[in-house]
């Protein structure tokens, strides 16, 4: 039996396409071993899978003046220890990483102990976590073209992002019983992130009034972000957050509201939805969220609004436009030649495990 560690971690982001190659893998008759953080997002996601889990030390290497950048090393290199001595017992065929800091000591020890590596970068350009990573990587799956240039050659390969197949099997009747929907008006849904995105909910509610002449909205606003005042409002509903349920919410929407995180635009690119993006400011990040948007607004997927210019009057006119020419948007992401990307990368696995 072939042995893969899968490892990545820190935001859900990390951890989902993970998820996605997990059926497939096992059909493939891999055993499959997780290496996360000791209790980072990746460990609550993983376990109901019933995959062996191996927590080592993490550090985060911030741009920023912070105390931890002091003691975070040690806990990087303490973390690098312990993944070594991991792959020495576990005896992988292959390592698949989806990044996040956790997974920079497993790439590392990987090439330590000759293990072929493959890690997947899902934004426009390579985060810090992975280029401290790819050097030790024998393989690069990206998401957009326009990453192939930040990437080796002899490494890069465009595969898209593993998506979750269940999110393809979604049912529109249990979303709209969930939510106490009629069939008379369309969907909305907004995805404001894991956190939530306080513009993003601020200028939803303040807009309410007008969008509810014509649509029903889905809001999944972040963990505390829900605003009782709006509780029994016809036509609206809260939610934190969505998990099980999510596929029949995908089904039921006609447009979606979102942040522009690699994955969550993936995901609707796969479903076909038309979209506007609204990405993290460029304050608040690294701006590899903008980098993304922009790509898909080029290529016809989506409508773009920077989060310094949202307000109630833009978002209403995004919605209007983008409602209006929603078949556009469609078959823009119909005839974008995705790719298979589960076959792809499970393509690269089996090809590395068998030289």
């Amino acid at each position: 039996m072939k042995r893969i560690i899968l490892t990545g971690g820190g935001t859900a982001g990390h951890v989902t396409p993970n998820i996605a190659l997990i059926p497939k893998l096992t059909e493939l008759g891999y055993d499959i071993q997780y290496i996360g953080s000791y209790n980072g997002i990746e460990k609550e996601l993983i376990e109901p899978f019933g995959i062996p889990y191996h927590g080592i030390s993490s550090g985060k290497l911030r741009r920023y003046f912070s105390l931890q950048n002091f003691t975070d090393p040690f806990r990087v290199l303490k973390g690098l220890g312990e993944a070594r001595k991991l792959i020495h017992d576990l005896q992988p065929d292959v390592i698949f990483s989806k990044g996040g800091f956790v997974s920079v000591p497993v790439v590392l020890a990987g090439k330590k102990c000759k293990v072929p590596v493959i890690i997947h970068e899902s934004d426009m350009t390579p985060g810090l976590a992975n280029k401290l990573a790819i050097p030790s990587a024998t393989k690069v799956c990206c998401n957009f073209p326009e990453t192939l240039n930040h990437l080796p050659k002899d490494k890069a390969v465009l595969t898209g992002s593993p998506i979750r197949q269940e999110l393809l099997s979604g049912n529109k009747i249990a979303a709209m019983d969930l939510c106490g929907f009629s069939a008379d008006k369309p969907v909305i849904l907004v995805i404001g992130g894991s956190l939530g995105a306080v513009a993003v909910n601020n200028a939803v509610r303040a807009a309410l009034p007008e969008l509810l002449e014509t649509f029903q909205i889905v809001h999944l606003c972040g963990k505390g972000k829900i605003d009782g005042s709006f509780n029994g409002t016809k036509g609206y509903k809260q939610f934190e957050y969505i998990k099980t349920e999510l596929r029949d919410i995908f089904a039921l929407a006609d447009i979606v509201i979102s942040r522009a995180g690699a994955n969550a635009i993936c995901e609707l690119l796969a479903l076909r939805k038309p979209n506007i993006l609204i990405p993290l400011s460029a304050n608040a990040s690294r701006g590899d969220q903008i980098l993304n948007a922009r790509s898909f607004e080029r290529q016809g997927f989506s409508i773009v609004l920077e989060e310094e210019e949202v307000s109630k009057e833009t978002l209403l006119d995004a919605v209007c436009k983008l409602y209006e020419n929603r078949s556009s948007y469609m078959n823009a992401m119909r005839d974008s030649g995705q790719q298979d990307s589960i076959q792809t990368i499970l393509d690269l696995v089996q090809e590395l495990t068998q030289n």
